[in-house]
Parts: C-alpha cells; sequence; structure tokens
C-alpha cells in the first residue's frame, strides 16, 4: 500500500469520523434554527476539508516552516479532542440502541425523547468539557513547553575512570529533529544555555533531522556554535537515514540525502562516529568514545555494527558508547558486550507527555520502553536516555520537557 493511498484512506476515515461527531452535535442541540444550523454546518465542513487539504499540503508542498507548524498543530489538536469526546458519543448511542430494543411497542412517544435528549445533551457536554482538558494541556505545551529547555545534571560514577578525567563535565543533547522547529530564536536559546554550562566534550545522540538534509539549512549555524575543548561526537539516529521519505529500498536519492547529512554533521565539526571509535586523551590518559549507527528492536532498522566500533579498544579503562536507541542496551550491549561502561541514547522523546520530577516519571511511552528516561545502572553498565531537545509529530511538550544533559564524570 503506497504512501499515497494510506494517507488517502486515513482522511477517508475522518472523514466519515467528522460525520458521526457532527450529527451527533446537530441531534444534542434540536432546538437550534435552521439558520443556526446552516451556519454550524458551513463552519464545521470549511475547517475539516480546509484542515485536510493543509495536511495533504504539508506533505507535498514545500511550505513555510511556520504555516506548517500551524497546520500540523491544528490538525492534532482537533483530531485528539474529537477522539476523547467519541467515548461519550458512543456510550449514548449504545443508550439509545437498548432503550429501542427494551421499549414496548405501545409506548408513548412522548416521555422517551425527552428522556433521550436529556441524557443525551448531558453525555454531549460531558464530552465536550472532558475533550477540552487535553485541548489546554496540549496547547500549553505547544506555547510554553516545545522550547523550555531544561538543564538534568547527573554525577556519573565510572569506576576504572583515569583520575586525569575525574571531575569532567560532558553534555548530552539528542533528538534535534530540525525539520520540526519554527522558531529559530528559541532554538538558539538553548543552544546558549548548553554552551553557557561550559561542557569539556559533548555527545549528540542521533536524528539530526525528521527525514531530510535539506531540513537543516535554516538550522546548521547555531548548532555549529555547539563547540568543547575535547571535542563533539555524534551518530546517526533512525530518521537521519530518509527511511520515511524514500522507503527502505535503497535509491540514489536516498544514498544522496543521507550523505548530505553526513556532510552536515562534518560542516558543522561534529565529529560523526559510524561503527567507530576515537580514543579521547586528557594529561597522557586516555578513554574510548564508540559510535554507532541506528540498532533498534523491531521494526527499526539495525545498521549498527558493534564489533566494528569495539576495535582495538581492550586497552582502554573506560568505553562511553553513542547508541541512538536505548533498546540496543538490553537487546544487544547488556549481553554480549559487557565492556561498554555506559551507553547514551535518546529516541523515545519521553513521548513529549507525561510527569517528570526528581524522584518520579511517568509517560505512555515507558509501555514500549522499558529504558525510556533518565539513568539506568544493571550490574556494572550504566545507560543514559535523553528525552530530546527537539519535538516529532506533536509540536509541544507537556511534563516531559526538551533536555540539556550535564554529566560530571567521578571514580567514586
Amino acid at each position: 500500500m503506497g504512501r499515497l493511498s494510506i494517507i488517502l484512506f486515513f482522511c477517508a476515515f475522518l472523514l466519515v469520523f467528522d460525520y458521526y461527531c457532527y450529527r451527533a452535535i446537530l441531534n444534542t442541540f434540536k432546538k437550534w434554527r435552521p439558520g443556526t444550523k446552516k451556519i454550524f454546518g458551513i463552519l464545521w465542513w470549511t475547517y475539516t476539508i480546509g484542515l485536510l487539504l493543509g495536511v495533504f499540503a504539508s506533505i507535498y508542498l514545500n511550505l513555510y516552516l511556520t504555516v506548517r507548524a500551524v497546520i500540523l498543530v491544528a490538525f492534532f489538536l482537533t483530531v485528539v479532542c474529537k477522539v476523547v469526546m467519541l467515548p461519550f458519543l458512543l456510550i449514548d448511542d449504545l443508550r439509545r440502541l437498548i432503550i429501542r430494543l427494551k421499549r414496548p411497542r405501545k409506548t408513548t412517544a412522548v416521555q422517551a425523547p425527552q428522556e433521550n435528549i436529556s441524557r443525551s445533551a448531558f453525555l454531549m457536554k460531558a464530552g465536550l468539557v472532558t475533550a477540552a482538558i487535553p485541548l489546554a494541556s496540549l496547547s500549553w505545551g505547544v506555547l510554553s513547553g516545545a522550547y523550555d529547555y531544561k538543564i538534568k545534571r547527573r554525577k556519573l560514577v565510572l569506576p576504572n575512570l583515569p583520575k586525569a578525567f575525574d571531575g569532567i563535565k560532558m553534555a548530552q543533547i539528542s533528538d534535534i529533529h530540525s525539520g520540526s522547529f519554527y522558531n529559530k530564536k528559541a532554538v538558539m536559546g538553548g543552544v546558549e544555555l548548553l554552551l553557557g554550562e561550559k561542557p569539556d566534550f559533548v555527545f549528540f545522540t542521533g536524528d539530526l533531522v525528521n527525514d531530510m538534509a535539506s531540513e537543516m539549512r535554516n538550522y546548521q549555524d547555531i548548532f555549529s556554535k555547539v563547540k568543547a575543548p575535547l571535542g563533539v561526537y555524534s551518530t546517526l539516529g533512525n530518521h537521519d537515514y530518509g527511511d520515511y521519505h524514500y522507503g527502505r529500498s535503497p535509491s540514489p536519492a536516498k544514498a544522496k540525502n543521507l550523505q548530505d547529512v553526513i556532510k552536515t554533521h562534518k560542516l558543522m565539526g561534529w565529529d560523526l562516529l559510524m561503527n567507530e571509535n576515537r580514543r579521547l586523551k586528557v594529561d597522557g590518559e586516555e578513554i574510548g568514545i564508540l559510535g554507532i549507527e541506528n540498532w533498534g528492536m523491531g521494526r527499526f532498522p539495525k545498521y549498527g555494527k558493534m564489533e566494528l566500533a569495539v576495535q582495538n579498544t581492550d586497552d582502554l579503562p573506560v568505553k562511553l558508547l553513542l547508541s541512538h536507541d536505548p533498546s540496543h542496551w538490553r537487546g544487544q550491549v547488556l549481553e554480549k558486550y559487557q565492556q561498554i561502561d555506559a551507553m547514551f541514547s535518546g529516541h523515545t522523546h519521553g513521548m513529549q507527555f507525561g510527569v517528570r520530577t526528581e524522584h518520579f516519571q511517568w509517560s505512555p511511552v515507558q509501555y514500549i520502553y522499558k529504558e525510556w528516561a533518565g539513568l539506568y545502572r544493571e550490574q556494572n553498565q550504566q545507560l543514559y536516555v535523553n528525552v530530546g531537545y527537539g519535538f516529532l509529530g506533536y509540536p509541544g511538550r507537556v511534563g516531559i520537557l526538551p533536555e540539556i544533559t550535564i554529566f560530571e564524570l567521578t571514580r567514586a
């Protein structure tokens, strides 16, 4: 099934869903005058069809990022609100059906409609009130959460850490997703926040773009400012390969796009690690920095080759691994590469929705990923999952805010 067919099927489903909601509202507010009903119908279908056309334009036309963001925000919020309303409409229809099946045929036609209208109105209004809750919170997440960068400070204990590295400062950012940004000034504010921490070296753990290398055109100059005395080290994420735009099969256009993504890392001065390693030296002592291409469980691609990344690192007392998808830790690293002291990932975004405090965190994504945000330890190995700098799909964050992680490396 092609991409266009999927989109058309989805649009047809949404139109049927919209018609169901539209009829339910009219059935509830029967006392509206004919003119009011007509105006409501015009507004409803103009908005619905206009929104679907806007989504098509966002996918197939080169719209300004701000215009595309507004369309996708409106679409996302509209769908969420209607989905939240749906259970109330279904309950009301089920209630009507049960009453109709149980009602004696000789029942007068006066009492039942009055009761039906009353309860239908109650359920509809309850649905509208309930739908207003996610509308308010998700709208607030767009207005205040998308660029509300937060510093997360962690002490990373590495018993075999050479003395020269004790107390050194490392930063991590992940999942920039530059194709989603629409506020260049706010993005720069996050970079300035990172630079203000003066890290000794920086990790970027994948997903520079959503699909296309060209998405970095307006942001390359900003992220080129991310520098550190001991270097900036990066790796690729599942979105960087162009699979979601070009498909999984090889093609010249897809290969060129990937090369352009790789070139962007180089132009920014970032050391992109693709199944390879670097020796980081301070005062004559060394640790290893390893980076692999994307390796994910399930439907996510496994381009990474750990056997190449670990070559010639046996003599290094500490090995730090950049691997975009945290499922790689449990899927391969813990079992086969016990020499890895700590792995750094992103990918989950914390689903951009949930609760995260110093001592408690929850997000729906935890039912998909066992390790989804923060620091994890199993025996002598550690994993840190950064919830991301950018956003994808929903252009905001509620509770799970964009993260810049600052680590202090210590021996104890």
